[in-house]
This record gives C-alpha cells, sequence and structure tokens, in this order.
C-alpha cells in the first residue's frame, strides 16, 4: 500500500508540471479536425492559376493526422471513432481531393466512411443531432462536386434518405436559401470571426471575400500552426474552471488544492471586480462559464457568488426550439442550483425549468440520467468518481456545441461548425493513470479497515446479539464513500463507522429487545459511565461503548495534551436518554406535540453522537472546550433535525404498524383533514427548507465557528441520511445497497486501455492528380437539393 501512496505522489508531481506550469492554456484545446479542413481548403488570393492553398500547414496537418483506422477528428475516450468523425472525415477528404494530394489517405478514408457509416449511425440508437443532419449531406455533396464518390450499402437508404429529408425540413425552417451577404458581414466580430468558428469564418470569408476575415484566419494559424481549435478565442477562465471541474469530477481535487485555490481566486477576484470578466458574444458560453464559476466558487465556500447565468429571458425560447445546442449549457445550470440556498428563488426556478427541459430531451444519456434520478445531495462521492472514471469518454467534453440566437447562426454556422470543443488534458493518460490508481488505492484501504472493523465487532461481541440490525458493512461503507475528503491514513472513518454500529445496536435494543428495567439501568450506567451491575445484552452494549470512548479519549490526550473524556460521555449519555424517553412515552401512550417530539427526536437520530467526537481529529479539528457549544449550534441542530425528517418520511409506515411516533404521523394527527400525502408534503418543505438552511452553513465559512473540515463531516453525514432516505428507505433493507458497496469497496474499476493515436505516416506530395476514386455513383435519391457555388462552399450563396 505504501508503493501505491508513493506512485500517486508522484504521478501528481508529474501532472503539476504539466497542467499546471504552461502559461498558454490553449496548450490544453485540442485541434479540431472539421475546422482545420475547412481552412485547408481556402485557395491562396496570390496563388493566381497555380491553384495552391492559403493555409499549407493546415493541409499539412490533414496529411499528417489521419488515425490508423482511417477517419479523422473526434473519438471517444478509448480511442473509438463517433458520429462525429464522420463530417470531419469528409471535410478531411475534400480538402485532399481540392488540392489533389494524399491518395493514399483518400482511399482509407473512403473505405472508413463505407465500412463504418451504418454502424456509427446505429450506435447512436437512431437519433439524428440536428448538426449532423445539416453537415453530413452537405458534407456528401460537396465530396460529389469535387469529384469524391461515396459508396453507402442499400440497407443505410432508408436512414439516410431521412437525414436528407430532416435536413431539408430544416433549411425550409429557417428560410437557408435568403441568407444575403450583407448578413453575413453585418455578424461578424470585431475580429473578424464568425461566432468564433474558425470553419464559419472560413465560409464567411469565401462568400464575402472580406479582408477582416482573412486577417482572423492568418491570425489563427499563425497561433495554431499545428491544427486549429473549433473555437477561438476561447475563455481561458473557462478552460481553467473547466479543468477544476474535471479534477473535482475523478476524486483528484485534494492532490491538487493549492492549484485550484489559486484558479478559483483569481475567477472570484474578476467577477467581484468593478470590470467583470468580458461578455461573451455568443451567450451560451458566457451561461456555461457563469453556471460552472457558481458552483466551483460556492462549493469552496465563496461569498457574494453571482446569479447572472440565470439573467437571460430570451435564452428560453431558444432553448426550447434547439434543445440539442444547449445541453450543456442546461445542465451546468441544473449542476449550478445543486448548491441553492434558502430564499434563492431564482435558484429554485432554474431547477425545476432545467430539469424539466433535460428529462425531456436528455434522458437517455448516461451522466444527465444520473443527475436527475439522484441528486448530488444523495450521492457519495467515491461512487460519482468511479462513474466519471469509467465513463470518462461521457465527461471529455468541455461544452457541446455553440450557439447564438440569431437567424444567421442557424443557416450558418450551425452547418459549418459542430464540433465539441474539447480539451486535452481530459484525454491525459498521465491524469488517468492519476486516477485510477487514486480510486484503487482508496478500496485498498476501505478493504483493511472494514476488515478491522469487523473484528473488533466480533472481539466486543456486537455481530452476534440475536436481535436488531447488522450493519457493520453499511456503516463503514456510508462514512467512507461519503467522507472522501478525509486523508487516506485519517482514524475519522473507523471512529464514525464504530459509532454508528453502537448507535444501530443500542438503538434497536431500546426499540426491540430491552424491558423498560433493563433500558433504565442501561442509560443509568452511561449516565455514571459504571457498567458493573450490568448483565448481557446491555453488558455488551455498555462494555464496546467504553472502548470506544476510552480510546479516543486516550488518542486525542496523546495528540492534542487534552482530556475530552467528560465531554464525550455527555454526549453519548444524552443520546441514551432520548432513546429511554421515546421508549417510556410509547409504553405508557404518551403522545406529545410536534414540537415535544422533534425536541427529543433530533436528539435520538444521533447524528451529534458521530460527528462531534470525530470532529476532534480532523485537522483542524473541533476544540474539545467547545464541544458542548458546538452541540447547540446552528449546523449540527440543522443536521439533527433534517436526518430525524428524513427517516421520518420514509418510516412512518412501518412505525405506524409498531406503534411508534414519528413526525408525519403526529402531524396528520394535528390535522384530520388532512391525508397522508398532505402529511409528508408538509414534511417535506420542512425539511427542503432546512436542507438549504444546512447547505449554507456548511459551505460559508462565517457562519459557524466550526473548522471547514468538521463542516464538510456535518454535510457528508446529511449526504448519507440522504442516499438512504431519498426515496425509500435503502438502510433498512438487506439488498438495496449491497451493489453499491461492492463497486465502492470490493469491484476493479472497469476502465478500458485507451487506444494510442496512432497517424498514418507522411507521404510525399504526389503530381496534381484528378482521376476519380473508383466507386458507385450516389444513389439519386441523395441529390444536392441546394445548388453548390463551388466544391467549398456548395451551402452558401455567392
Amino acid at each position: 500500500m505504501e508503493s501505491s501512496h508513493s506512485i500517486i505522489e508522484a504521478l501528481v508531481r508529474k501532472i503539476k508540471d504539466e497542467m499546471f506550469s504552461s502559461v498558454d492554456l490553449y496548450s490544453f484545446v485540442s485541434p479540431s479536425a472539421y475546422d482545420t479542413a475547412w481552412l485547408a481548403m481556402v485557395p491562396d488570393p496570390a496563388g493566381g492559376n497555380d491553384g495552391r492553398p492559403m493555409f499549407g500547414e493546415c493541409l499539412n496537418w490533414v496529411v499528417n493526422n489521419q488515425r490508423e483506422d482511417g477517419f479523422w477528428g473526434e473519438s471517444d475516450g478509448y480511442g473509438n471513432p463517433t458520429i462525429d468523425c464522420l463530417p470531419a472525415t469528409l471535410a478531411c477528404m475534400l480538402a485532399l481531393k481540392t488540392w489533389g494530394v494524399g491518395s493514399g489517405n483518400l482511399e482509407r478514408g473512403l473505405a472508413f466512411i463505407h465500412d463504418n457509416t451504418e454502424k456509427l449511425l446505429a450506435e447512436n440508437h437512431g437519433r439524428c443531432p440536428r448538426w449532423f443532419a445539416i453537415v453530413f449531406p452537405t458534407m456528401i455533396e460537396l465530396a460529389q462536386k469535387t469529384g469524391l464518390e461515396i459508396v453507402f450499402s442499400d440497407e443505410l437508404e432508408e436512414v439516410l434518405t431521412n437525414i436528407f429529408h430532416h435536413r431539408q425540413r430544416i433549411l425550409e425552417r429557417y428560410a437557408f436559401l435568403h441568407l444575403e451577404i450583407e448578413d453575413i458581414v453585418k455578424h461578424l466580430s470585431e475580429d473578424g470571426s464568425m461566432f468564433q468558428s474558425p470553419s464559419a469564418t472560413v465560409c464567411a470569408f469565401i462568400t464575402t471575400r472580406n479582408r477582416k476575415c482573412m486577417n482572423y484566419l492568418q491570425v489563427l494559424v499563425q497561433r495554431f500552426p499545428h491544427g486549429v481549435p473549433s473555437m477561438y478565442p476561447m475563455d481561458e477562465q473557462l478552460i481553467q474552471l473547466s479543468m477544476v471541474d474535471h479534477l473535482q469530477k475523478l476524486g483528484l481535487a485534494d492532490h491538487f488544492h493549492r492549484e485550484i485555490e489559486n484558479i478559483l481566486e483569481h475567477v472570484y477576484s474578476h467577477y467581484m471586480s468593478q470590470e467583470q470578466l468580458p461578455q461573451q458574444s455568443l451567450v451560451p458560453v458566457q451561461i456555461y462559464r457563469d453556471a460552472l464559476a457558481f458552483r466551483l466558487l460556492r462549493m469552496h465556500g465563496y461569498h457574494g457568488v453571482f446569479v447572472g447565468f440565470l439573467n437571460h429571458e430570451d435564452v428560453l425560447t431558444h432553448m426550447e426550439e434547439d434543445c440539442e445546442y444547449f445541453s450543456s449549457v442546461m445542465y451546468n445550470v441544473y449542476r449550478a442550483t445543486d448548491l441553492t440556498f434558502s430564499g434563492e428563488y431564482e435558484l429554485q426556478e432554474a431547477r425545476s425549468l432545467h430539469g424539466s427541459y433535460l428529462r425531456k430531451h436528455y434522458h437517455w444519456e448516461s451522466e444527465i440520467e444520473n443527475e436527475l434520478d439522484l441528486p448530488w445531495m444523495a450521492r457519495l462521492d467515491h461512487l460519482d468518481h468511479r462513474m466519471c472514471i469509467e465513463q470518462l469518454c461521457e465527461i471529455n467534453t468541455q461544452w457541446t456545441g455553440k450557439a447564438s440566437f440569431t437567424g444567421i447562426y442557424i443557416k450558418m454556422h450551425l452547418i459549418a461548425n459542430f464540433n465539441k470543443t474539447r480539451l486535452s488534458c481530459f484525454h491525459n493518460e498521465v491524469l488517468m493513470q492519476l486516477a485510477v490508481k487514486n480510486y484503487e488505492f482508496r478500496q485498498a484501504i476501505y478493504k483493511s479497515e472494514l476488515e478491522e472493523l469487523k473484528r473488533w465487532c466480533e472481539d466486543w461481541g456486537l455481530s452476534n446479539m440475536g436481535f436488531g440490525r447488522e450493519k457493520t458493512t453499511y456503516c463503514y461503507f456510508a462514512v467512507a464513500v461519503a467522507c472522501s475528503f478525509l486523508p487516506h491514513d485519517s482514524e475519522v472513518r473507523m471512529i464514525v463507522a464504530k459509532s454508528g454500529i453502537l448507535i444501530i445496536v443500542a438503538d434497536d435494543f431500546f426499540d426491540t429487545k430491552g424491558s423498560l428495567n433493563e433500558l433504565e439501568s442501561l442509560t443509568e450506567a452511561v449516565r455514571r459511565w459504571n457498567g458493573k451491575d450490568l448483565s448481557s445484552h446491555s453488558k455488551t452494549i455498555f462494555a464496546a461503548l467504553d472502548n470506544l470512548v476510552s480510546g479516543m479519549a486516550a488518542k486525542h490526550l496523546h495528540q492534542q495534551g487534552n482530556d475530552i473524556t467528560g465531554d464525550l460521555q455527555d454526549i453519548w449519555y444524552e443520546t441514551f436518554a432520548s432513546w429511554l424517553l421515546e421508549t417510556k412515552w410509547s409504553k405508557s401512550g404518551y403522545i406529545p406535540s410536534k414540537h415535544e417530539y422533534l425536541d427529543n427526536a433530533r436528539i435520538s437520530v444521533a447524528t451529534q453522537t458521530m460527528v462531534l467526537p470525530a470532529s476532534c481529529f480532523l485537522n483542524p479539528g473541533a476544540p474539545e472546550c467547545k464541544l458542548k457549544h458546538f452541540q447547540n449550534g446552528s449546523i449540527t441542530k440543522l443536521l439533527m433535525v433534517v436526518a430525524r425528517l428524513l427517516n421520518d418520511t420514509q418510516s412512518y409506515q412501518k412505525e405506524q404498524e409498531e406503534g411508534k411516533l414519528n413526525f408525519v404521523l403526529l402531524h396528520l394527527k394535528d390535522n384530520p383533514k388532512a391525508t397522508i400525502e398532505d402529511s409528508i408534503s408538509f414534511t417535506k418543505a420542512i425539511l427542503d427548507e432546512k436542507r438549504k438552511e444546512l447547505l449554507e452553513h456548511a459551505l460559508m465559512d462565517d457562519l459557524d465557528d466550526l473548522p471547514k473540515p468538521c463542516k464538510q463531516l456535518h454535510l457528508s453525514c446529511f449526504k448519507v441520511f440522504q442516499m438512504c432516505y431519498n426515496s425509500s428507505n435503502r438502510f433498512d433493507s438487506n439488498t438495496e445497497l449491497l451493489h453499491d458497496i461492492n463497486r465502492a469497496i470490493y469491484i476493479p474499476l472497469k476502465v478500458q486501455t485507451s487506444k494510442p493515436l496512432k497517424l498514418l505516416p507522411y507521404h510525399a506530395r504526389p503530381k496534381k492528380e484528378n482521376s476519380k476514386i473508383s466507386s458507385t455513383c450516389f444513389d439519386q435519391t441523395y441529390k444536392p437539393r441546394v445548388n453548390p457555388v463551388s466544391s467549398c462552399t456548395g451551402f452558401l450563396p455567392k
């Protein structure tokens, strides 16, 4: 295990050198084969009749960057081609054919298109994104215009016909044929670009011959001589924020704490300054950036974080009409609303709205589906990290698509540039290796600690009490997987897990096994902290409790020089006394008021008994002299209340059958005309408000005296309760958590080895060739419906 830790430290140092020492953030932006191919097609105005490209570097890049499988463009996290590579491959073939180079590349590209189109379309589950419906047919038409004849099997005829029909409907809807040159020039940016898109700007330049467009393209190629990105200029702070988000998703943030804080401090200072960040000409990019910044800054405790990403009312209409192009924007806004505080009604409305859009249009995408099905507050970090590592191909995209709200965008930019902007650091093999090693290292620790915990339970007789729930594995799983912020060598996991096991055993003893006399004797023994007169189960419970408390006190005395024995005993006595009071109420038939019930029930749920003693062992931890003070602190009180209400919303049926008290049932009793659904809704409304208050106290530094790690422990404890009682009582089930437990601790990661990027060898430029590449003519069904103007700009007017 020590060697694994050394490997992780070495990988961390290497990544810090690679990712955080570079001053050029564009080094993280992957080249776009599609955009580079468009630049390669631009003829040099000074070339006369010689017919040479203006940007020979781009043509060379196309020749040198064909994948071994014959395609150009994006691949998934494992190096396999995606649907995106079909138009990109056609664009690269078109560039080569235009200048009569790369016959071998062309043959391999045609073979790839012929062999893989049907497969890639099938893998897309029959869905045809709008960009693909426009770009793919158009690239086929342009290929035909330059003498490339594409071969498709008969089986593809119906599919392709549908795609062409889809394209036609889109073009008719947006009156594509009526686009004027004046419209294009009017929508050029100050830098001469069309929506910051290299490929769209190429189309604008060839159509208008605008000098600003040409200057933009020349600057672009000077900046990126080895393949241009799909967007330029890019928001550099968006790149940094995306890096931070990616590290957090992979569970690596703790290894780069200082680097992340430096980035966030820089971003925060810009947002809080009078200048603000520059406004984006592409509103979706701005919304995406602002939502991501909001989430990351709030999660790291920054105050006064803006919600400017909500102030785009004109966006809503376009989201509904062009939801495909807003998937990442909607998803990011939805994720930002995970961190809604009390009274932030705009964020609540945004969550409802964006959630409904995502459910309607993107329920098939696993990451979005997971976000919608299980809210962030009910997910445990370690399992989230596993999902992101295993589905790396689904989180490599910085943001999906580019969008503007003008008709010109729909008519030109949407056609000319569809690529996803990708960060090369997301494909970093060393980063992936670190993520896997880090996860496996934690799995090994968790497995070892769980075995140690089982031995402790057996040694102290807690495993075979003969009644109640045996939840040793459940308790450790919940603590370890929720508290991924803890260092690998932290003793807090074992302290909280042992406390949780004792709470379950003792609570079950009070509920199901012990007589009133036994329970009173046990509670009195805890008050006096003397169990010599106890017997049977009471003696076993007290002995294990004494071992736990004595061990904690001894460790703290050794580490900190202070004795916390009395404080620990007091916390445990208060918990036992609350259980005894509940038992007396139940046996006597006494029905308390809701206020009286909750005042005791928030103690009997025992969250404070787990988190406050353990907080003394965090770094920095809770000062021992303030344990009692912290017990009355806002965040601890909130945790106690929300944990109790969560439990009561899922256990009322069982407790009604057993004649026990429950907040939902007490509210129903106080309101005879209400239904059980009304009572549940009432309870959940209180719970929702208290949850938001708890979140604010956990994330903001000045609302409680507790150090940050102690607040994180409170939040993690709440997330465990939310996970267990989100939609059912998973904790009392013998099977519901087993799959998650196995994935978190026992089952190895399912991560394929990424294919290395294999490029074809460069071939010497041959003489200009105009010969046809032999193939069967494309079926008449797919003849162009829009008359092309030239081989490269067939879908744009002169």
